[in-house]
């Protein structure tokens, strides 16, 4: 069995890289594999493997683009941001990882693999891929202004003026320039990534997506973990982990 690792942060790699070991022992490992390039060179001179294990965005674009011409190859996508574009993948791929990956979640991914091994030689499911990966190209537009909730009225705040989203409990809560926090309607941090653009909000964590307008400044501890500060009064703590820093430092340019 041999498996293709693309991951351009060096942590993320090491870790996949010693799970894998654990868990598959026998297989043959590739990579990490940092950036779209060096993706594509390696395919044009290696066989096909018979896994990948994907992060969506890589150092110089996003994994979908090395993955057009090899969609009979079965995924596991591993992310910490841009989870609307795995959510599309939810029906083809094998299974999609929020980072930071655990044993037992790669476990069960690849247990999934095992058991569906079959799938991936239909080409039903390759014509399927193929139309998921057309679909994500054409996606529309990023949304220009939110609806959201304030007493019984409905507020429309312009995505300029939104400093971030924060979840708390089951309420995904938008807080606008002024500081003022409204109610939104949307069920998780997932459906809003849907909306915006990564270029400039980033998913700091499984509860806050943040507006690189609005980050005043952000300083690292001891354990590699960044701590963000926005420029609301009172400003709430937004926390990113070691595993996302380098993504993070790397969204900022």
């Amino acid at each position: 069995m041999t498996i293709l690792i693309l991951e351009d942060e060096p942590l993320v790699g090491e870790n996949l890289l010693a799970l894998l070991r654990e868990l598959e022992p026998a297989a043959v490992v590739h990579g990490p594999l940092a950036s779209v390039r060096e993706t594509r060179d390696w395919f044009a001179s290696h066989p096909v493997p018979d896994l990948i294990l994907s992060d969506i965005q890589l150092s110089d674009g996003i994994s979908f683009d090395a993955l057009q011409a090899h969609t009979r190859i079965p995924v596991i996508f591993t992310t910490a941001f841009d989870e609307y574009a795995i959510r599309a993948f939810r029906l083809n791929s094998v299974d999609y990882l929020l980072k930071p990956i655990d044993l037992p979640e790669l476990k069960s991914a690849l247990d999934k693999f095992h058991a569906l091994q079959d799938k991936f030689s239909n080409e039903q499911f390759s014509a399927g891929l193929r139309q998921l990966l057309q679909n994500f190209t054409n996606m529309p537009g990023y949304k220009e202004r939110f609806a959201v909730h304030s007493g019984r009225s409905v507020v429309l705040v312009a995505v300029e003026e939104v400093v971030c989203f924060l979840k708390d409990q089951e309420v995904i809560f938008l807080f606008d320039k002024s500081g003022q926090r409204y109610i939104t309607d949307y069920r998780s941090l997932d459906e809003v990534e849907e909306l915006v653009n990564s270029a400039v909000f980033f998913r700091a964590n499984r509860q806050a997506l943040v507006h690189l307008p609005y980050i005043a400044k952000y300083e690292t501890d001891f354990t590699g973990k960044i701590f963000i500060t926005l420029r609301l009064k009172p400003a709430p703590e937004v926390m990113v982990s070691k595993e996302k820093a380098a993504g993070f430092k790397k969204w900022l340019g």
